[in-house]
């Protein structure tokens, strides 16, 4: 490596040819209001090296499966994408771990394929959409799944979805209702009961958790008259997920999100390809600058170390071998991502 954090990603996106062409014969060219990116092992690769990130935990971002109507065909591509990316973290053992895809909403096809993705394949966790066709984790229907996940201790990376109602025109899913759909998710789980009833599920939250730090108390009162438990128990729940810092470091949100969290449950994301490398570099620097050194390096290794104590045995990855150009390059970047992340910052009168 070039750079010192040798941070661990679990918020990076893989977008398959394979991938890429079952969206495109369904006529899907976006998600979350955003064009699918580029992207190749060699990109992510290039990309984490500029970040200083070791190794990402890949997953398929929303859409998923759920765009297929028949419940067989998306199970099929489930296994098939699960099948690529074990492929792809076997090649890349110290750079690349991944989140198995499931065929939600079909609760036993997704049970299935979790067993198999975990104990015949080896994957760090599973991914689930916060929502699946209009239906939300935490829904009724669903312990199939999550007396799997909690049979194997599963890390569970909750990634958002399109809201199940139209996008209001001028602003793109992912810039505000993707935040919405995974507080939406964490409440309905809490309101479930789902991470009391299956303790051994670790849940990571993306972007910081959405609105969740920000309104947990409003929430926790809201859930309280309606369900009849006590407000310290709801926000002792949502205390208990994990959070990802992808596009949620900023010095707006990184502190609340600290105060928020329980010690060790906020880790390094970056949202690449989906979100640029500018905007990576933008979020990391807003790490970097806004945080003490323990708790900087707990957020960028050791915290994701104790989820997935496999990555605590991987042997530092070699420095990469870039020719003198791109080296030169990445040094300007990251030069000129310090400088425009100060300069961007408001002023306090």
């Amino acid at each position: 490596m070039t750079t010192a954090p040798r941070r661990i990603d679990v918020h990076q996106h893989l977008v398959p040819s394979l991938y890429r062409d079952a969206l495109a014969e369904a006529g899907i060219v976006e998600a979350g209001g955003r064009a699918l990116p580029g992207w190749s092992p060699e990109a992510a690769l290039e990309a984490m090296d500029l970040l200083g990130t070791e190794t990402a935990i890949l997953s398929v971002s929303t859409p998923g499966t759920g765009f297929l109507g028949d419940p067989g065909e998306a199970a099929d591509l489930a296994r098939r994408l699960n099948d690529s990316s074990a492929a792809l973290s076997a090649e890349h053992p110290a750079r690349f771990g991944w989140f198995a895809t499931l065929p939600m909403p079909d609760v036993a096809a997704s049970a299935r394929e979790a067993e198999r993705a975990l104990t015949e394949l080896g994957a760090d966790g599973v991914t689930l959409l916060a929502n699946n066709q209009g239906v939300y984790l935490g829904a009724e229907g669903q312990d199939a799944l999550w007396r799997v996940l909690d049979e194997h201790g599963a890390v569970v990376f909750v990634h958002p979805a399109d809201l199940p109602a139209p996008a209001v025109e001028g602003i793109p899913p992912f810039a505000a209702d993707f935040l919405l759909d995974t507080t939406r998710a964490a409440y309905l789980l809490v309101r479930g009961g789902v991470p009391r009833r299956y303790p051994n599920i670790r849940f990571v939250l993306s972007h910081g958790g959405g609105f969740l730090p920000y309104a947990s108390h409003r929430m926790a009162v809201a859930l309280a008259a309606d369900i009849g438990r006590s407000p310290r128990d709801i926000l002792e729940d949502f205390r208990g997920f994990y959070f990802d810092t992808a596009l949620s470091s900023s010095p707006a949100a990184l502190p609340t999100l600290l105060a928020f969290a329980r010690p060790g449950h906020v880790l390094f994301g970056s949202d690449w390809p989906f979100a640029p490398a500018a905007a990576g570099q933008y979020f990391a620097n807003g790490l970097d600058a806004g945080v003490d050194p323990g708790t900087l390096a707990a957020v960028n290794r050791t915290n994701a170390e104790a989820l997935f104590p496999r990555l605590a045995q991987v042997a530092p990855a070699p420095a990469p071998s870039r020719p003198l150009p791109v080296r030169l390059r990445q040094s300007a970047q990251r030069a000129g991502a310090r400088l425009f992340f100060k300069i961007v910052q408001p002023g306090t009168e």
